[in-house]
């Protein structure tokens, strides 16, 4: 029997999320399972434990290395990592292999018939799989460590000393092969923990790499100081910036393959004090981008939606701080409506994703392409539905809100805390209330709280005012956090959802927009038409062991709270930079 109905007789998952995890793994680099795990049906303990109760297979930790050269050279790194194999033990004319998926039948009896061997099949973790095999196979010529040794300390301080002499010297060694595979390797790391951004900063006797990952900053290992200026002068030429300025800001973009997924880089660069720092931010043009109904949406606030993403004219906004999902949100809802018999045509900075038979228009304010100027033309296009990736300002905003009267359907973004002040935001720009009060449908306030580690999740009570308030909803009060194992990186969480506040601008609203009422005054007529706010579907989200108390406090905390309402309850180590992670990268 297949892996898929394994788990779907177990009654473990549907088939459509089999489905969806199959197609997941075929855009991606992670494996069916670990994308069940990553969307949050199902943590990788049920899977094993499901597994080796029905096949009577024995779980196993990866602590050991491969058999021994003599069995280990004779496999395919390459065909280990696509199958999730990994052969750790030899005995008795027998080799026990460790596999995520036992039911692959067809690379058991390969590997049977290639080495004459009997086979024994255990069952592991497919992170620790791929980490085993990394760990025991990579050639140990692309290390950190390795590398670094390959650039004398006299040729890096000479960089640092004569920056400004010698741009020409610079130049060359940024082109050499041991920095070319140091930022390869920072690079496909970053990719591989699956960071949204790469910073790397100069300071005083120190260079610090940080990825962000799930929203919050990671500490890695980092070259010595002394390399500073090889690696921004690297990431520079490959993002085609000029390398002799290092006195003003410069903006780029990079475009590579790694891990066998095309990726787009944006480089951003600023001068301080101790040399120029750089950082990259990560735009997979690969990724599947999430459906509706599993960003986290509670069912009444997703049925609200979409029924306003039904009409055939009027403005919806997201709101919400750079980096908490608005661009998924809208891009989502895009694809929720998207059908032969409409015209969809958006107008972003960047485009993150590629949307089939959606016109997509890339902002270029060098030419003259803002926001503003490229919607007064697309509303000349004879659109059905417009996305407007950000109101920046009062004219983008004085176009969006008329294209919206005249019988288009638009979505836009605008970074306000909450739904209310959208209205106010709005209003700051110029917009005249009654243009407010009779387009906009619904304003949609969002952040991204992090997931509970369900591989190391354990009960972590909160005490005092914090649980009087989530324990409003219901006195059974049970909260969680992430102890920090393996398959989290030790942080206690793994992956993201959304927390939501929907306010529906009905008749109650529209009234209030026009006598210019403040914005609080807003949110609680809403709140008291049955809105519910940020925090209380976050303290929801708390309650169904979904996300933790100190993750709903730091994304809707406000500035007159206290922000040590619960203790801290993060853990984390530096990330490492895998051994070979830098072979793995091409540029197209």
């Amino acid at each position: 029997m297949a892996l898929g109905d394994l788990l779907i007789e177990s009654g473990l998952i549907t088939p459509s999320q089999w489905d969806q995890a199959e197609t997941a793994a075929r855009q991606g680099s992670q494996g069916p399972i670990q994308a069940l795990a990553a969307a949050g049906v199902i943590s990788e303990e049920d899977v094993l434990q499901t597994l080796g109760q029905r096949l009577g297979l024995e779980v196993v930790s990866l602590a050991e290395g491969p058999p021994g050269p003599a069995i280990a050279n004779t496999l395919s790194v390459r065909f280990l990592r696509e199958h999730r194999i990994f052969p750790y033990q030899f005995q008795d004319g027998t080799l026990t292999v460790a596999m995520a998926d036992p039911t692959d039948s067809e690379s058991i009896e390969g590997l049977r018939v290639a080495l004459g061997l009997r086979i024994r099949v255990c069952l592991a973790r497919e992170a620790e799989i791929l980490q085993a095999i990394e760990r025991a196979y990579s050639n140990p010529a692309t290390s950190m460590e390795r590398i670094i040794d390959e650039i004398s300390p006299e040729e890096g301080e000479g960089l640092l000393a004569g920056l400004d002499e010698d741009v020409a010297h610079l130049r060359e060694v940024a082109q050499e092969a041991p920095v070319v595979r140091l930022v390869n390797l920072i690079i496909t790391r970053a990719v591989e923990v699956g960071a949204s951004d790469i910073h790397i900063e100069p300071f005083e006797g120190k260079l610090r790499i940080r990825y962000r990952i799930d929203g919050v900053l990671h500490e890695t290992d980092a070259p010595p100081v002394r390399l500073q200026a090889a690696i921004a002068s690297r990431v520079k030429l490959m993002a085609k910036m000029n390398i002799a300025e290092r006195r003003l800001p410069q903006d780029g973009r990079i475009k590579l393959k790694v891990l066998n997924r095309a990726i787009d880089l944006r480089v951003s660069t600023i001068p301080t004090i101790y040399g120029e720092s750089v950082v990259m931010r990560i735009l997979d043009r690969e990724s599947v981008f999430l459906t509706l109904d599993r960003l986290g949406f509670p069912e009444r606030e997703q049925r609200q939606f979409e029924r306003r993403m039904q009409r055939p004219y009027g403005i919806i906004l997201v709101t919400g701080p750079t980096g908490s999902g608005k661009t998924t949100t809208l891009y989502a809802s895009l694809d929720k409506i998207n059908s032969p018999d409409r015209k969809i045509i958006t107008i972003e900075d960047p485009v993150e994703y590629q949307l089939n038979g959606v016109n997509q228009i890339q902002v270029k304010p060098k030419i003259g392409l803002t926001f503003a100027n490229g919607l007064r033309h697309i509303v000349r296009q004879d659109p059905d539905v417009i996305l407007v990736g950000e109101i920046r300002d009062g004219e983008t905003a004085d176009i969006a809100i008329h294209a919206a009267l005249t019988g288009h359907l638009v979505f836009s973004t605008l970074h306000t805390n909450d739904a209310a002040g959208a209205v106010t935001r709005l209003q700051d720009m110029g917009i005249e209330s009654y243009l407010i009060a009779s387009s906009v449908l619904g304003i949609l306030a969002q952040r991204l709280v992090r997931l509970v580690c369900r591989e190391c999740r354990e009960p972590f009570p909160v005490d005092g005012e914090i649980r009087r308030e989530i324990a409003q909803n219901g006195d059974d009060l049970e909260t969680y956090r992430g102890r920090g194992c393996e398959a989290c990186n030790y942080t206690g969480y793994r992956g993201r959802t959304g927390i939501y506040e929907f306010l529906i601008v009905d008749e109650e609203v529209r009234r209030l927009v026009l006598q210019k009422t403040s914005a609080q005054v807003i949110k609680q007529a809403a709140v008291a038409t049955g809105m519910r706010t940020l925090r209380e579907d976050g303290w929801e989200k708390v309650q169904r062991g979904i996300t933790s108390v100190s993750e709903v406090l730091r994304v809707t905390q406000e500035e007159t709270e206290v922000e040590t309402a619960v203790p801290h309850e993060e853990v984390s180590r530096p990330i490492p930079l895998t051994p070979g992670a830098a072979a793995r990268m091409t540029e197209p």
